[in-house]
Protein backbone atom coordinates (compact mmCIF):
# COMPACT_ATOMS: atom_id res chain seq x y z
CA UNK A 1 0.00 0.00 0.00
CA UNK A 2 2.91 2.35 -1.10
CA UNK A 3 1.68 5.84 -2.87
CA UNK A 4 -2.26 5.14 -2.69
CA UNK A 5 -5.26 6.79 -2.18
CA UNK A 6 -6.94 4.82 0.55
CA UNK A 7 -10.95 5.76 0.38
CA UNK A 8 -12.72 5.42 3.74
CA UNK A 9 -16.59 4.72 3.33
CA UNK A 10 -18.74 7.51 5.13
CA UNK A 11 -22.59 8.31 4.90
CA UNK A 12 -23.33 12.00 4.37
CA UNK A 13 -27.04 13.57 4.04
CA UNK A 14 -26.21 13.16 0.27
CA UNK A 15 -24.32 9.84 -0.47
CA UNK A 16 -25.26 6.00 1.51
CA UNK A 17 -21.91 4.42 2.39
CA UNK A 18 -22.31 2.14 -0.44
CA UNK A 19 -22.51 5.26 -2.58
CA UNK A 20 -19.36 6.79 -1.29
CA UNK A 21 -17.54 3.32 -2.61
CA UNK A 22 -18.70 3.80 -6.11
CA UNK A 23 -17.97 7.21 -5.73
CA UNK A 24 -14.55 6.61 -4.81
CA UNK A 25 -14.36 3.67 -7.25
CA UNK A 26 -15.47 5.82 -10.41
CA UNK A 27 -12.69 8.63 -9.53
CA UNK A 28 -10.05 6.22 -10.15
CA UNK A 29 -9.37 4.85 -6.24
CA UNK A 30 -8.39 1.37 -6.10
CA UNK A 31 -8.37 0.70 -2.36
CA UNK A 32 -11.75 1.12 -0.41
CA UNK A 33 -11.92 0.27 3.10
CA UNK A 34 -15.60 -0.07 4.41
CA UNK A 35 -16.07 1.27 7.36
CA UNK A 36 -19.03 1.52 9.23
CA UNK A 37 -19.64 2.80 12.73
CA UNK A 38 -21.86 1.10 15.55
CA UNK A 39 -23.17 -1.64 12.77
CA UNK A 40 -23.62 -4.94 13.77
CA UNK A 41 -21.35 -7.65 11.87
CA UNK A 42 -24.71 -8.60 10.01
CA UNK A 43 -24.98 -5.43 8.61
CA UNK A 44 -21.59 -4.76 8.11
CA UNK A 45 -21.42 -8.24 5.86
CA UNK A 46 -24.70 -7.26 4.06
CA UNK A 47 -22.90 -3.87 2.84
CA UNK A 48 -19.32 -5.71 2.73
CA UNK A 49 -21.33 -8.13 0.00
CA UNK A 50 -22.49 -5.62 -2.07
CA UNK A 51 -19.30 -3.19 -1.98
CA UNK A 52 -17.22 -6.73 -2.81
CA UNK A 53 -19.14 -6.86 -5.92
CA UNK A 54 -18.47 -3.08 -6.57
CA UNK A 55 -14.79 -3.41 -5.96
CA UNK A 56 -14.27 -6.54 -7.69
CA UNK A 57 -15.91 -4.89 -11.29
CA UNK A 58 -13.21 -1.99 -10.46
CA UNK A 59 -10.34 -4.98 -10.06
CA UNK A 60 -10.13 -2.63 -6.81
CA UNK A 61 -9.16 -4.29 -3.05
CA UNK A 62 -11.61 -4.14 -0.53
CA UNK A 63 -10.56 -3.44 3.25
CA UNK A 64 -12.92 -3.93 6.18
CA UNK A 65 -12.47 -1.60 9.19
CA UNK A 66 -12.59 -3.75 12.50
CA UNK A 67 -14.42 -7.07 11.54
CA UNK A 68 -12.20 -9.74 11.26
CA UNK A 69 -15.00 -12.51 10.71
CA UNK A 70 -16.28 -9.82 8.43
CA UNK A 71 -13.41 -9.90 5.95
CA UNK A 72 -12.59 -13.73 6.07
CA UNK A 73 -16.59 -14.17 5.30
CA UNK A 74 -16.03 -12.46 2.31
CA UNK A 75 -12.23 -13.18 1.29
CA UNK A 76 -11.69 -9.50 1.24
CA UNK A 77 -8.43 -7.84 1.06
CA UNK A 78 -8.20 -7.04 4.17
CA UNK A 79 -8.35 -5.73 7.76
CA UNK A 80 -8.25 -2.76 9.68
CA UNK A 81 -7.72 -2.63 13.14
CA UNK A 82 -8.50 -0.08 15.65
CA UNK A 83 -6.37 0.04 18.93
CA UNK A 84 -10.37 -1.50 20.80
CA UNK A 85 -10.66 -4.14 18.40
CA UNK A 86 -8.97 -7.65 17.86
CA UNK A 87 -4.99 -7.46 18.21
CA UNK A 88 -3.09 -7.91 15.32
CA UNK A 89 -1.75 -11.17 16.32
CA UNK A 90 -5.24 -13.13 16.90
CA UNK A 91 -6.34 -11.56 13.47
CA UNK A 92 -3.33 -13.31 11.74
CA UNK A 93 -3.72 -16.47 13.51
CA UNK A 94 -7.68 -16.19 12.46
CA UNK A 95 -7.02 -15.36 9.26
CA UNK A 96 -3.72 -16.48 7.99
CA UNK A 97 -1.24 -15.13 5.85
CA UNK A 98 -3.93 -14.16 2.33
CA UNK A 99 -4.71 -11.08 4.22
CA UNK A 100 -3.53 -7.89 5.05
CA UNK A 101 -3.86 -6.77 8.17
CA UNK A 102 -3.41 -2.89 8.66
CA UNK A 103 -3.35 -1.04 12.43
CA UNK A 104 -4.34 2.64 13.67
CA UNK A 105 -1.30 4.17 15.43
CA UNK A 106 -1.09 7.68 16.88
CA UNK A 107 2.38 8.00 18.04
CA UNK A 108 5.39 6.33 17.05
CA UNK A 109 5.31 4.12 20.40
CA UNK A 110 2.20 3.03 19.05
CA UNK A 111 3.98 1.97 15.68
CA UNK A 112 6.72 0.04 17.09
CA UNK A 113 3.97 -1.95 18.85
CA UNK A 114 2.49 -2.81 15.54
CA UNK A 115 5.29 -3.59 13.85
CA UNK A 116 6.49 -6.20 16.31
CA UNK A 117 2.82 -7.55 16.42
CA UNK A 118 3.44 -8.00 12.59
CA UNK A 119 0.77 -5.40 10.84
CA UNK A 120 1.67 -5.42 6.88
CA UNK A 121 0.66 -1.41 7.04
CA UNK A 122 0.22 1.71 9.85
CA UNK A 123 -2.95 4.04 9.66
CA UNK A 124 -1.52 7.38 11.17
CA UNK A 125 -3.53 10.21 12.30
CA UNK A 126 -4.98 12.39 12.90
CA UNK A 127 -3.16 14.89 10.60
CA UNK A 128 -5.80 17.70 11.76
CA UNK A 129 -8.93 17.85 13.63
CA UNK A 130 -12.29 15.62 11.69
CA UNK A 131 -15.56 14.94 12.79
CA UNK A 132 -16.14 11.80 10.93
CA UNK A 133 -14.06 9.72 13.78
CA UNK A 134 -15.40 9.72 17.39
CA UNK A 135 -12.63 10.21 20.66
CA UNK A 136 -10.12 11.23 18.02
CA UNK A 137 -6.57 11.71 19.48
CA UNK A 138 -4.46 14.47 19.33
CA UNK A 139 -3.40 15.88 16.47
CA UNK A 140 -0.36 15.15 14.63
CA UNK A 141 0.25 18.02 12.04
CA UNK A 142 2.99 17.70 9.00
CA UNK A 143 6.17 18.05 11.41
CA UNK A 144 4.58 15.28 13.57
CA UNK A 145 4.23 13.15 10.72
CA UNK A 146 8.14 13.87 9.44
CA UNK A 147 9.38 13.42 13.19
CA UNK A 148 7.53 10.14 13.78
CA UNK A 149 9.22 8.78 9.96
CA UNK A 150 12.29 10.08 11.06
CA UNK A 151 12.04 7.69 13.79
CA UNK A 152 11.10 5.12 12.20
CA UNK A 153 13.77 4.86 9.61
CA UNK A 154 16.49 5.24 12.56
CA UNK A 155 14.28 1.90 14.59
CA UNK A 156 14.36 0.14 10.83
CA UNK A 157 10.97 0.22 10.67
CA UNK A 158 9.77 0.26 7.26
CA UNK A 159 6.05 -0.71 7.19
CA UNK A 160 4.08 1.24 4.68
CA UNK A 161 2.95 4.61 6.66
CA UNK A 162 -0.46 6.25 5.75
CA UNK A 163 -1.69 9.24 6.77
CA UNK A 164 -5.56 9.87 7.76
CA UNK A 165 -7.53 12.69 10.03
CA UNK A 166 -9.05 16.06 8.29
CA UNK A 167 -6.58 15.72 4.78
CA UNK A 168 -7.18 17.72 1.79
CA UNK A 169 -5.96 17.63 -1.51
CA UNK A 170 -4.27 20.98 -0.73
CA UNK A 171 -1.94 18.82 2.21
CA UNK A 172 -1.03 16.21 0.05
CA UNK A 173 2.32 17.72 -1.09
CA UNK A 174 3.86 18.80 2.14
CA UNK A 175 2.31 15.44 3.77
CA UNK A 176 4.21 13.26 0.99
CA UNK A 177 7.43 14.55 1.29
CA UNK A 178 7.20 13.83 5.30
CA UNK A 179 8.01 10.03 4.20
CA UNK A 180 4.62 8.44 4.32
CA UNK A 181 3.28 5.68 1.86
CA UNK A 182 -0.07 7.57 1.17
CA UNK A 183 -3.33 9.03 2.18
CA UNK A 184 -6.53 8.20 3.49
CA UNK A 185 -9.10 10.20 2.62
CA UNK A 186 -13.30 10.37 3.30
CA UNK A 187 -15.10 13.84 3.49
CA UNK A 188 -12.58 15.75 1.48
CA UNK A 189 -13.99 14.11 -1.66
CA UNK A 190 -17.23 13.08 -0.34
CA UNK A 191 -17.92 17.02 0.53
CA UNK A 192 -16.59 18.66 -3.18
CA UNK A 193 -19.24 20.01 -5.36
CA UNK A 194 -17.71 16.55 -8.02
CA UNK A 195 -16.51 14.22 -5.65
CA UNK A 196 -15.85 11.68 -8.68
CA UNK A 197 -13.65 14.26 -10.43
CA UNK A 198 -12.23 15.66 -7.04
CA UNK A 199 -10.76 11.90 -6.34
CA UNK A 200 -9.20 11.68 -9.70
CA UNK A 201 -8.03 15.42 -9.12
CA UNK A 202 -6.81 13.67 -6.26
CA UNK A 203 -4.84 10.48 -7.83
CA UNK A 204 -3.35 12.56 -10.48
CA UNK A 205 -1.72 14.54 -7.97
CA UNK A 206 -0.43 11.63 -6.01
CA UNK A 207 0.84 10.25 -9.29
CA UNK A 208 2.67 12.84 -9.97
CA UNK A 209 4.78 13.30 -6.70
Amino acid sequence: MTGDLLFITHQTERYSYLQSVEIALSGGCRKIQLRIKDATPEEVEAAGRRALVLCNHYRAELYIDDHVDVCKHLQATGVHLGKSDMSPGKARQYLGKGFIIGGTANTFDDIRSLHAQGVDYIGLGPFRFTRTKKKLSPVIGAEGYRDIMERCKAADIRLPVIAIGGITRMDIPELMKTGIAGIALSSAILSADNPIEETRLIIQQLDSL
